[in-house]
């Protein structure tokens, strides 16, 4: 390969036809930091109206650093894998603390902070710092395979470190942000995963796998586990205010440290699950609840499980004390805190219930 040529070739398509993305308006290594953490397991076009907004709360190291965690978690809430922003918040802190506001510029630096790992610490190095440093994902992975020829399992994670021992090969050291870039913009928009657009491919005449007629075979990829499917039971349930029982979940594992409604893991050898969730309810909180009718159920797919929710509505007399995890809210009031995608699902399920009702 000619990489001079490539490079040019490859720039000089990014030069003309890249996106208009906000994050890419100027190289603030804070906003290319915040854009990278969100597109992780994120469509571009999802991130960029919580990009927008998650800036207009938090414009800042400062103002992230000294952000009140459940007004971050709401910020996020709907765009999932909720760790990510838990990570940058503390590791924005770090930087804020340590750093005097600062983004590291060094690998070592910048690789220290919690939740940055190789592609991000890439990422920010290269587009913010114009410093010629890998940022191998998947997308970059794909592109290289097929230009390179290379047939190593991109699902292992061995494999990460050939790709960014290759990037280091053909990476512009004039332009290494725009290089970057433009790799990852050929992977979204041209070199996709499944028919590849190569008559419009800019590096067409750089690709191996292209005059080998073997694009559409790479990169090679092993499949994942299959999801395991787990069934619930929740309930919304009222005081005799009219009040709102909400529970916030564990500080680790799963949607941790968000807010939810009364919830049971079904016995699936006990398919009743109205008596289920009462009896759960009864055993935390000391109330037996009156149940209705199902509401109807909502499906959520997380990457390694799939959630099967039973919705139900109802309510409780006895007062049930509340605490910094358990509250009783309003309706208007339960705005103010972050809920996974499948409990939001449930509320509009509720309400769009009760209006039709």
């Amino acid at each position: 390969m000619d990489i001079k040529s490539f490079q040019d070739d490859l720039i000089g398509w990014f030069v003309n036809e890249q996106r208009e993305l906000p994050w890419r308006k100027d190289q603030d290594p804070y906003k290319v930091w915040v854009s990278e953490i969100m597109l992780q397991q994120t469509r571009v076009d999802t991130v960029i109206p919580y990009f927008n907004r998650f800036l207009e709360k938090f414009p800042t190291i400062e103002a992230l650093a000294s952000a009140d965690e459940e007004k971050v978690l709401k910020a996020w809430e709907g765009l999932g894998y909720y760790s990510r922003v838990r990570n940058l918040q503390s590791a924005v802190r770090e930087v804020h603390q340590n750093y005097g506001g600062v983004v590291p510029d060094s690998p070592e630096g910048i690789s220290s902070l919690k939740g940055v790992g190789p592609y991000t610490a890439g990422a920010i190095l290269s587009i913010a710092y114009g410093k010629p440093e890998p940022a191998v994902d998947g997308n970059v992975m794909r592109v290289l395979s097929r230009i390179l020829l290379i047939w190593d399992d991109i699902a292992r994670p061995a494999s990460r470190k050939i790709f960014e021992a290759a990037v280091r090969e053909v990476i512009s050291h004039e332009n290494p942000s725009y290089f970057n870039q433009a790799l990852m913009e050929l992977g979204a928009l041209i070199c996709t995963p499944t028919s590849p657009s190569c008559l419009l491919c800019p590096v067409r005449d750089h690709c191996e796998a292209f005059h080998e007629g073997v694009q559409t075979e790479l990169p090679v990829k092993t499949k994942k586990k299959k999801q395991k499917n787990v069934l619930l039971a929740a309930g919304i349930f009222k005081d005799s205010q009219g009040k709102i029982l909400i529970r916030k979940r564990p500080e680790t594992g799963l949607l941790a440290n968000l807010w939810e409604f009364p919830t049971v893991e079904l016995n699936l050898e006990f398919q009743r699950q109205r008596e289920q969730l009462g009896e759960h309810f009864e055993e935390l909180y000391g109330s037996f609840p009156k149940i209705n009718d199902s509401l109807g159920e909502i499906e959520h797919v997380f990457s390694h499980l799939k959630w099967n929710i039973h919705v139900f509505s109802g309510s409780f007399q006895d007062d049930i004390p509340q605490t910094p995890h358990l509250k009783l809210v309003t309706e208007d009031e339960i705005q103010e805190f972050a809920f996974p995608v499948p409990y939001q699902k449930m509320l509009k399920q509720y309400i769009e219930f009760k209006k039709a009702d």
